[in-house]
C-alpha cells in the first residue's frame, strides 16, 4: 500500500485510505477539509472479507481512513480523478499513486489481488461504512439545528399531550441508548435489535402526525379574510410552525439511527445481502426526504400567499399588513434552515413587505396621472363649450342687429317697439 491512496466515493462522500501521511497530504493538497477519522476499528470492519485480503487487511489497519463529506469541491475532485463507478453499486472506486509521497494527477485502477476494489465483500463493507458515516454527520448536525433554534425536542413533545408523541419520547431513548451501546461494542447483536426493531412505527406514525399539524396551520390561515384575524393567525402560528419542524428532524435523525443499526444487523446476519438492503435504505431515505420536502415547501407557498394578501392590502392597513409579511418570512426562513439540515434543496423564499412610503408613492402617481388626464379631459370640455357659447352669442348678435335694421327700414311685419 506505500505510495498508494484508495479513493471510494457515493452520493454522500469520499473515502480515502492508506498510510496516514499520504492521506493527509493527499487531503492537504486538495484542500479538503474537514475530514473524519474513520478509525482502526471501522477500517478492520470493512476489510473483514476473507482470507484473500487479509494482508490488505492486516497493512491498512496500521494505516489510515478518513472520509469527507461530498460538496461540490469534492464532487469536482471526483470527476477529476475519474473514478470508475459501479452500476450495481453505484460507488466510484479507483487507486490513486503518488511518487515520493506527492499524489500524482491520475488514477490507475490496481489489479493486484490484495487491493480493495478486487472484493466484492469489502467493497460492500466499505459501502456500508460510508451510509452510516454520511447519516451519523446528517444526525449531528441536525443536533446542531436543534441547539441553534433552542429547542429540546423531549420539551416539545412533553408539552403536546397526545399518545403518538409520547411514544416519540421512549423510541429515542431507546435509540440513544443503542447507538451508545454499538460504538462501544462495534457491533448490532440480537438482544440490541430486539429492543428498537419496532421503533419505525412509531417514528412514523409521529412524522405524518407533524405533516397534518403543519397543514392545518396553513389552512387556518388561508380562512382568514379580515387582516387583523390573519396578522393574529400568521403571528401565532410562528412558534407552532418551529415546533413542529423540530419534531420532524427528530423523527428523521431517528431514522438515520435506525438505518446505522440495521446496516450493522444486516452485516451480521445476511451479509450477501447488505449491497441491496444499503440501496434499498437509500431510496426509501430519500422518499422521506421528498416526502418532508413536498409537505413544507406547500406550507411555505401557502404563506406567501398570505403575504401576498397582505401586500394588497398595505394601504388600508400600513401597520398589520407588514406584520403578516414580516411572520410569514420567519416561518419561510425557517423551514429554509430545517431544509438544510435535512440535505433539501429549496430557494430563498422569503416576501419583501412594501413599504408605506412605496404603496402611497404608487398610488399617489397614479392619482397624478389620473388627476392630469382629469384636468386635460375639463380643457377639452372647457374649450368645447367656449366654442358653443361664443357661437351662440354670435348668432344672437347677428339677429338683433339684422331685427334693427329692418325696424329703421320700416319694413313691413316690423315691430315699431324698439
Amino acid at each position: 500500500m506505500d505510495d498508494e491512496i484508495q479513493l471510494i466515493s457515493d452520493d454522500d462522500g469520499l473515502m480515502v485510505m492508506g498510510r496516514a501521511a499520504d492521506v493527509d497530504r493527499f487531503l492537504v493538497s486538495e484542500g479538503l477539509s474537514p475530514s473524519q477519522d474513520l478509525g482502526s476499528h471501522r477500517l478492520k470492519s470493512v476489510l473483514d472479507a476473507g482470507a484473500a485480503v487479509a494482508q490488505a487487511g492486516s497493512e491498512l489497519a496500521e494505516n489510515s481512513g478518513r472520509w469527507v463529506k461530498l460538496t461540490p469541491k469534492s464532487a469536482q475532485l471526483v470527476r477529476k480523478y475519474g473514478l470508475r463507478e459501479s452500476s450495481k453499486s453505484g460507488l466510484g472506486t479507483g487507486v490513486l499513486k503518488g511518487q515520493k509521497g506527492q499524489a500524482r494527477g491520475f488514477v490507475e485502477f490496481a489489479k493486484a489481488p490484495r487491493s480493495l476494489m478486487t472484493n466484492p465483500t469489502a467493497l460492500a463493507n466499505a459501502a456500508k461504512l460510508m451510509s452510516q458515516v454520511a447519516m451519523q454527520q446528517s444526525m449531528e448536525e441536525i443536533s446542531d439545528y436543534l441547539a441553534t433554534i433552542d429547542a429540546k425536542v423531549d420539551d416539545v413533545l412533553r408539552a403536546q399531550k397526545d399518545t403518538v408523541l409520547s411514544r416519540m419520547i421512549g423510541v429515542g431513548f431507546v435509540i440513544d441508548e443503542s447507538m451508545t451501546i454499538r460504538e462501544k461494542r462495534g457491533r448490532v447483536d440480537g438482544v440490541m435489535w430486539s429492543k428498537v426493531q419496532d421503533a419505525p412505527t412509531a417514528i412514523a406514525e409521529t412524522q405524518v402526525y407533524a405533516l397534518r399539524q403543519l397543514d392545518a396551520i396553513a389552512e387556518r390561515m388561508e380562512r382568514q379574510s379580515k387582516i387583523g384575524d390573519l396578522a393574529t393567525a400568521v403571528r401565532e402560528a410562528e412558534a407552532p410552525v418551529r415546533e413542529w419542524l423540530v419534531v420532524l428532524a427528530r423523527c428523521f435523525q431517528l431514522q438515520d439511527a435506525i438505518a446505522v443499526l440495521e446496516l450493522d444487523r444486516v452485516h451480521d446476519t445476511s451479509p450477501d445481502e447488505l449491497d441491496a438492503h444499503r440501496l434499498g435504505l437509500k431510496a426509501a431515505r430519500q422518499d422521506r426526504r421528498d416526502l418532508i420536502s413536498r409537505s413544507t415547501e406547500r406550507l411555505v407557498a401557502r404563506m406567501n400567499a398570505v403575504a401576498g394578501r397582505a401586500n394588497a392590502k398595505v394601504l388600508l392597513h400600513p401597520a398589520k399588513s407588514p406584520a403578516v409579511v414580516q411572520s410569514s418570512n420567519q416561518v419561510a426562513i425557517g423551514v429554509h434552515d430545517f431544509h438544510e439540515r435535512l440535505g433539501i434543496e429549496s430557494g430563498g423564499w422569503s416576501s419583501d413587505a412594501r413599504r408605506w412610503a412605496d404603496a402611497a408613492a404608487e398610488v399617489r402617481d397614479k392619482a397624478l396621472e389620473t388627476g392630469a388626464k382629469g384636468v386635460d379631459a375639463a380643457r377639452s370640455r372647457g374649450k368645447v363649450t367656449l366654442d358653443r357659447a361664443g357661437s351662440a352669442t354670435g348668432r344672437l348678435a347677428t339677429g338683433i342687429a339684422e331685427r334693427a335694421r329692418r325696424l329703421r327700414g320700416g319694413e313691413p311685419g316690423g315691430d315699431e317697439r324698439v
